[in-house]
């Protein structure tokens, strides 16, 4: 029978070889070159509203938007809380803009109201105003935070009333979050407003903002 002569040196270039791979800097090498994904963008959050969301005669950093975003990151929820308020907007002129919301906006907090007020709106108006921007908004999949509005009593019991009640019937048949009467102990008390006596000083926009913070995180986990 022919013999073979043995290979000694094919052997050892193979458990060479097997020691390499099971080195475990060559594993970790490897994992270095695959690259990681990049992390998701954080949820954004849009306030559509009038001045006091726009921080009238306030630094960018210490407005309501921006004290939302500190009260949100404080209860360890992601997001990035983005202002879209206008001086002076009514309801109307809100629903007028209400499809200018960025798209990226997971939750809009719909803050409008203080206008209409102020210039005697009917309430049925501002009622249907409001159903119309939050049809809007959950048409193109974005949550609502809808802020209510408590109507002070001078300007007519049944007027407040009617008013007043507008918000969480709305959240109700809309079944959209509620945060209900986020500026009542705020306008009106002097310590927490600015000289004009209408638009809320820094303490005054943390407190608001604080307000609405536990209303917006769920609605960021729904």
């Amino acid at each position: 029978m022919a013999k073979f002569p043995s290979t000694p040196f094919d052997r050892r270039n193979v458990l060479a070889g097997l020691l390499v791979l099971a080195a475990p800097g060559v594993v970790s090498a490897a994992q270095r070159r695959t690259p990681r994904p990049p992390p998701p963008p954080p949820p954004v959050v849009t306030v559509l509203g009038d001045s006091i969301t726009a921080g009238l005669g306030l630094s960018s950093e210490l407005s309501m938007p921006a004290r939302l975003q500190a009260a949100l990151d404080r209860m360890g929820t992601t997001s990035r809380v983005r202002g879209f308020g206008v001086l002076g907007d009514t309801t109307a002129n809100g629903l007028a803009r209400v499809d200018r919301v960025p798209a990226e906006t997971t939750v809009c907090v719909v803050a409008l109201g203080g206008n209409d007020l102020l210039l005697g709106t009917d309430p049925s108006r501002s009622k249907a105003n409001l159903r119309a921007i939050i049809s809007h908004l959950k048409a193109r999949g974005i949550r609502v935070v809808l802020a209510g509005v408590k109507a002070p009593g001078l300007l007519g019991v049944d007027y407040a009333r009617r008013f007043t009640q507008i918000y969480p019937d709305l959240a109700r048949e809309q079944d959209v979050f509620y945060a209900p009467d986020f500026f009542t102990g705020v306008i009106g008390v002097s310590r927490y407003m600015q000289r004009d006596g209408i638009h809320p000083n820094a303490e005054g926009a943390r407190i608001i903002a604080e307000r609405l913070a536990p209303v917006v995180a769920r609605a960021l986990k729904a």
